[in-house]
């Protein structure tokens, strides 16, 4: 949670919509919250009015949808809910996805099929989301648990967790709208007369996109900007080598330009405003975790499991330990990156990280820097 909560505000306080209901939270704005089956235990969807041509020409007026949860028995039956309460008696016209994760793009082919509407989504998204519904093999399983053995993973319970990952997507995410529109950064978007930006972002997911609306100053940021807890950002065994925390803190500059008093609309927690001191806070708290592996490495060698207690305090359970084994990594791979580690392998095959030889010893003189 943020210790530094106190310095954002929530102009709706603790109001939450309804379960199958919505709070309207900017003119046209519609606030949706649907349960989710994790400790991360809800997502926010948002209903923006719209008015689109038919194949006639003739405008329609209607709804865009942003983002849709997991496919399942009670999500479905609370957007029935919506439906019959919240549209006015008008049909959904799009359906836009920030990013391929499962409790946002779940229900995306149930609801493009209901009402005979697109998909619009970033291509990077749509392709990785395709691998994860259709190849059994693209998540978790046997891949999954030798890649976190590699780093360090010995709990054989966990590892047995992982293996049986292998269909844990197309649980969620049974199928995908088998055609899609494409987002891309710095694309403008009407709806309903208004002008919405994508912004793209990276390290969290392939290509997420997030939504701003100048005339409302209303950013839609998904999991990129979130006002109680860090995105999570994470290496995958599918990309063994890549350095997800770099792309995030650099995507998180980009709303900066965004005026302080945007009202921020995430998928997790509650709208709020003080956008560019909750960045702040997310390059700080991130700083701090990459200086405290910097004095453990003073010590020893680490491996990505090595790293979990020094970033999370708190029992973590099997779902948990998936993404944080890969965010301990997603540290360790920025230090090595910028040459403040140097990865080794131990006896045992297992990659280690230690201080590169020149680095420079004593959290104060060593601390690392994020610029921004």
């Amino acid at each position: 949670m943020n210790p530094l909560e106190h310095q954002i505000h929530y102009p709706l306080g603790d109001v939450l919509p309804p379960e199958g209901g919505t709070i309207t939270v900017a003119p046209g704005v519609k606030w949706i919250r649907m349960g989710l089956p994790f400790a991360l235990d809800h997502i926010n969807l948002w209903l923006l009015r719209d008015r689109q041509p038919d194949v006639h020409g003739t405008l329609v007026e209607g709804w865009t949808v942003v983002d849709c949860c997991i496919d399942s028995p009670s999500t479905r039956a609370q957007w029935e809910q919506v439906f019959a309460s919240s549209l006015e008696g008008l049909p959904i016209l799009r359906v836009i996805v920030t990013h391929m994760h499962p409790d946002h793009i779940g229900l995306a082919h149930w609801l493009c099929e209901r009402w005979n509407v697109n998909l619009w989504i970033s291509a990077t998204d749509y392709q990785v989301a395709r691998v994860a519904v259709y190849d059994r093999n693209g998540f978790g399983g046997e891949a999954g648990a030798d890649f976190y053995t590699l780093h360090g993973m010995q709990d054989g319970e966990f590892l047995q967790h992982v293996r049986g990952r292998a269909s844990y997507f197309p649980t969620l995410v049974p199928a995908l709208p088998p055609r899609f529109r494409r987002l891309m950064d710095g694309d403008l978007l009407e709806i309903g007369g208004r002008v919405w930006q994508c912004i793209s972002g990276y390290g969290h997911a392939p290509e997420h996109i997030a939504l701003y609306c100048g005339e409302l100053s209303a950013l839609i940021s998904g999991d990129m900007v979130l006002p109680r807890i860090s995105t999570n950002v994470r290496v995958h065994a599918s990309e063994p080598e890549s350095n997800p925390l770099r792309l995030f803190l650099t995507s998180l500059l980009r709303y900066l330009v965004l005026p302080e008093e945007t009202l921020a609309l995430p998928s997790h927690g509650k709208p709020f405003q003080g956008l560019h001191e909750r960045i702040h806070q997310l390059q700080s708290h991130h700083q701090d975790r990459l200086n405290e592996i910097l004095v453990a490495a003073e010590e020893r060698s680490l491996s990505a499991f090595d790293v979990l207690p020094i970033m999370f305090k708190r029992k973590l359970d099997a779902h948990q330990m998936t993404f944080a084994m890969g965010e301990a990594l997603a540290h360790l791979h920025w230090l090595w990156f910028e040459g403040r580690l140097q990865r080794i392998w131990d006896a045992n095959g297992v990659h280690r990280f230690q201080l590169a030889q020149g680095s420079t010893k004593g959290s104060r003189e060593g601390a690392v820097q994020i610029a921004g």
